[in-house]
């Protein structure tokens, strides 16, 4: 080894350095790699990214098919209470016209009953007078919560996923989960998480917002931007730099601006019926004692904690905008007509509808899925980027290419569903990540241990050797590298001789069975696409952004297909069934890169007949 590499147990800095990054790069991707390193910490090893069930069905020989399937639970009657009171708050807020203020934004009043009803302290442990729902019924809720009102859903996940009851819930000692866990719960004081900043996006290692320690106070200064639920008299978790290194103080907001502390109000076409401000700190004084601690990591590490939970209730939030969509557009086909018959006869619409119910079956099981996996103890690091890129491409394709060209020219009126919330259909694919960045940090997650293991070694013998591209057929690049690319080797022989092991599906019913199969044959073999990226490129994969997008786009719609076949067995709707089963038929045309047959328009036609006459329910 070469004298000027030093060892990083950090996977991502050493092949940064090794593949010549600038050190301000490889600083500061280093930072958010520890970063992530320090929350899988947190997690029991068999939860953890490695024994994830997605990274086991790629590079495991024994995969157990059921670590895929969701798992349904019932609600104790007192959570069951909880959220019918809540339901009806707002359907009936809704009814009267008063769900929201003069400013349109979701009224105090609707605010206060919902505190009053437990809806605020859903994910809030019991012992702090909170609910303590698991995350399978909190998830599948805000579904139920979406189909009348989005931005109420939106509001539930920022508050209990990424606001401040999950930094507190997981890092709070015990004065402070006594001190904020119990207005958290009951909405005295609705929460945020003010992260982002206007140099600092994805990029978080870009903080500039200070606090520094006087006496017995933090005084902070600084800006942040598009903080959602931030106005005064919330309390946010604020991530900023103390003696230059990220950490997170609970700031329980002035009740009114001073010169301390003002809110930054600007033009946004999303989110535009709830409070998403900018907020500048000059001087605010913290109490020292609000500084979370968190025994391996700092401030990152704590941000990173809540992010999935967010991410799941984002897909379930689709899930149930998309239902609106589907109930708005069916008594309009009813009553639009083109030459004398309902446009509901016409194959297009009845294909738009059917495709539509396959969308929300893929949510819906994605959402059923993860929400087992964080209630078991899993981190679901790749599992709940799946269900975020999917929740919020799926609302996206159904605003843009199902609702809207159904609705026509109508779709653009004030006062229209599609009109007025545009933007809300397509923000979520913006936030909680961008999709396709987050695809990446996706693929990431797979490959690290393989290139820890396989690739490294090499990328260092290179460097020792000052060999910048390896020639197989040079002899002296291949004695440099004898030793360090036997561990690869033995790998790659292994693969010759040990079989695939993944769990039959044969006593599923068809055609679930032959979907799950064709997913679990094709998640084995994408251990050899995602190795022939990681030999052709080698340590400088991640400069390679459009292989590495491509590659995760389709291992995750394998995973997706295999998900919502298992959600589609356990079924007991026809057409529900139907509609997993049309949504496993579209995965796998992407993957395979097929055109749709005519027996795909037969039967995604009729699933949308079935729509038509009734058959969806809810």
């Amino acid at each position: 080894m070469s004298p000027q590499t030093p060892v990083s147990d950090n996977f991502v800095e050493t092949a940064f350095k090794l593949s010549g990054k600038s050190e301000e790069e490889t600083r500061k991707t280093g930072a958010i790699d520890r970063a992530d390193d320090q929350v899988e910490a947190l997690f029991d090893p068999k939860y953890q990214t490695n024994h994830s069930p997605i990274h086991r069905a790629v590079w495991d020989h024994h995969v157990p098919r059921d670590l895929f399937a969701p798992l349904a639970i019932q609600p104790t009657a007192k959570l069951s209470s909880t959220m019918q009171k809540s339901l009806e708050i707002v359907r009936n807020h809704k009814k009267e016209g008063t769900l929201k203020n003069a400013e349109r934004k979701i009224s105090d009043e609707v605010l206060a009953e919902l505190g009053a009803a437990g809806y605020w302290g859903m994910l809030v442990d019991q012992e702090y007078t909170g609910q303590g729902a698991p995350f399978r019924i909190f998830s599948s809720f805000l579904t139920k919560m979406a189909t009348i009102d989005p931005t109420v859903a939106g509001l539930g996940s920022v508050h209990g996923c990424i606001g401040a009851v999950d930094p507190i819930s997981a890092f709070g000692n015990t004065d402070q989960k006594a001190k904020y866990l119990p207005m958290l719960a009951d909405g005295r004081r609705l929460s945020a998480f003010a992260l982002t900043e206007p140099a600092a996006g994805s990029d978080l290692t870009a903080l500039k917002t200070k606090a520094v320690l006087e006496g017995d106070e933090y005084v902070i200064h600084g800006e942040k931007l598009f903080i959602t639920n931030a106005i005064p008299g919330r309390l946010i978790g604020l991530v900023c730099l103390i003696d230059n290194k990220p950490a997170v103080l609970i700031v329980d907001l002035p009740q009114e601006e001073n010169d301390q502390f003002q809110i930054v109000k600007y033009g946004l076409y999303a989110l535009k019926h709830s409070y998403n401000n900018g907020l500048i700190f000059n001087g605010l004084r913290v109490p020292a004692s609000n500084k979370l601690e968190v025994e391996q990591g700092d401030g990152l590490t704590i941000a990173y904690h809540g992010l999935n939970r967010g991410r799941v209730a984002l897909c379930a939030t689709a899930a149930g905008t998309m239902r609106l969509m589907l109930a708005n557009i069916l008594p309009w086909a009813k009553f639009r007509k083109t030459y004398g018959n309902a446009i509901e006869t016409r194959e297009l619409v009845e294909r738009r509808i059917g495709k539509l119910s396959a969308l929300i079956a893929g949510a819906d099981a994605l959402v059923d899925w993860c929400s087992r996996l964080l209630d078991e103890g899993y981190r679901g690091e790749m599992e709940c980027i799946i269900a975020k890129i999917f929740g919020s491409e799926a609302q996206k394709e159904a605003a843009i290419e199902l609702f809207m060209k159904t609705h026509g020219g109508r779709s653009f009126m004030h006062g229209h569903l599609f009109g007025d919330n545009v933007h809300e259909f397509l923000a979520p694919c913006i936030y909680e990540g961008e999709g396709e960045m987050l695809g990446m940090a996706f693929l990431k997650s797979l490959i690290k241990q393989h290139g820890k293991d396989y690739y490294e070694p090499i990328g260092r013998a290179l460097n020792a050797a000052g060999i910048k591209q390896p020639n197989p057929l040079n002899p002296s690049h291949m004695w440099a590298l004898r030793s360090a690319v036997q561990p690869y080797m033995g790998w790659r022989l292994k693969q010759l001789f040990i079989g695939w092991g993944y769990q039959s599906c044969a006593d599923l019913p068809q055609p679930f069975s032959s979907h799950a199969e064709f997913a679990l044959d094709s998640l084995e073999s994408a251990r050899f696409l995602v190795d022939s990226l990681m030999q052709k490129h080698q340590l400088k994969l991640a400069d390679r952004q459009c292989e590495m997008a491509e590659a995760s786009g389709q291992i995750q719609n394998l995973v997706t297909m295999l998900v919502t076949a298992l959600w589609g067995a356990k079924q007991n709707s026809e057409v529900k069934q139907l509609s997993a089963d049309i949504m496993c038929r579209e995965l796998m045309m992407k993957y395979s890169l097929r055109k749709p047959n005519s027996r795909y328009y037969k039967d995604v036609t009729k699933l949308g007949k079935m729509i038509v006459a009734g058959g969806f329910g809810e």
